[in-house]
């Protein structure tokens, strides 16, 4: 999820970072593929999609922080965009856990393409430009499912981007910051937690994967725009930093045959 920041800058990078890739003949959906499909081949025989997310996302900790890879708009044809040499917090998540879901690279892509689009249709006005339609189209083609916790509660939010999204108002559940650590032994590795903004015409300001360090100890592993990179770090630290009053959080579910469900995008 792109910082909170300016929405006129934010559409600018966009606009400048697909012209720069277009121009420099740059094939978007190859870019990352070779080092992906060895994640997806060592990865694939552990069992758990959860040990899968775990294994992938360690090892692109160091991975560079990216923004605004993708490329398309309103009026720009969307480009499918696969990398491995950065992220943002949502590439980080929708990557890794494409390559969890796969067993090779025509599985991975399909996979992105559910993930990261409504119905798997590469499209800009079918991109899940808010992390609440992410997290509710996911839950519905069966990706991931909400995790619920003690003590939340409801939240009513509108959100207001980009005039060509329009205006949208919705009410989520989310977790209070001392219930979500109260019942941090509720969680597993690869479990998706979503910090809830709460400023204006914004749903999330970040998202990131739950790790545990060697002494159990409850981590974020995310790609952090004030560090520069994919890391993980103390929960606490995170949101306290970050004055964090509620998250939210989804459980990737294990493909129905194995790894992976043959989903075809539309």
């Amino acid at each position: 999820m792109p910082p909170d920041s300016g929405l006129s800058r934010r559409h600018i990078l966009q606009i400048l970072t697909g012209i720069a890739a277009l121009a420099a003949g740059v094939r978007p959906s190859l870019a990352g593929e070779a080092r992906i499909a060895k994640l997806i081949g060592a990865a694939r025989d552990l069992p758990a999609i959860s040990q899968r997310i775990d294994f992938i996302s360690r090892a692109l900790l160091g991975s560079k922080y990216r923004g605004f890879t993708l490329i398309g708009g309103p009026r720009r044809s969307e480009k499918f965009v696969v990398r491995d040499d950065g992220f943002d917090c949502v590439t980080f998540c929708e990557t890794v856990l494409a390559a969890a879901i796969a067993r090779d690279l025509d599985e991975f892509e399909n996979a992105l393409r559910m993930i990261r689009y409504h119905n798997g249709v590469v499209a800009w006005r079918e991109r899940n430009h808010y992390f609440f339609e992410w997290s509710q189209h996911n839950i519905d083609n069966k990706t991931c499912r909400p995790i619920a916790m003690d003590g939340a509660v409801e939240l009513q939010k509108t959100v207001y981007w980009h005039r060509e999204l329009g205006r949208r108002r919705f009410s989520m559940k989310v977790i209070p910051r001392a219930a979500f650590m109260a019942n941090k032994a509720q969680l597993a590795n690869g479990d998706i937690v979503g910090f809830v903004t709460m400023r204006p015409n914004l749903d999330y300001f970040h998202i990131g994967f739950v790790a545990f360090g060697k002494d159990g100890e409850l981590l974020l592993r995310h790609a952090s725009l004030s560090r520069h990179r994919v890391l993980d770090e103390r929960m606490e630290w995170f949101l306290a930093a970050n004055r964090v009053r509620y998250v939210t959080l989804l459980r990737p579910e294990e493909p129905a045959a194995g790894p992976i469900a043959a989903k075809k995008a539309g």
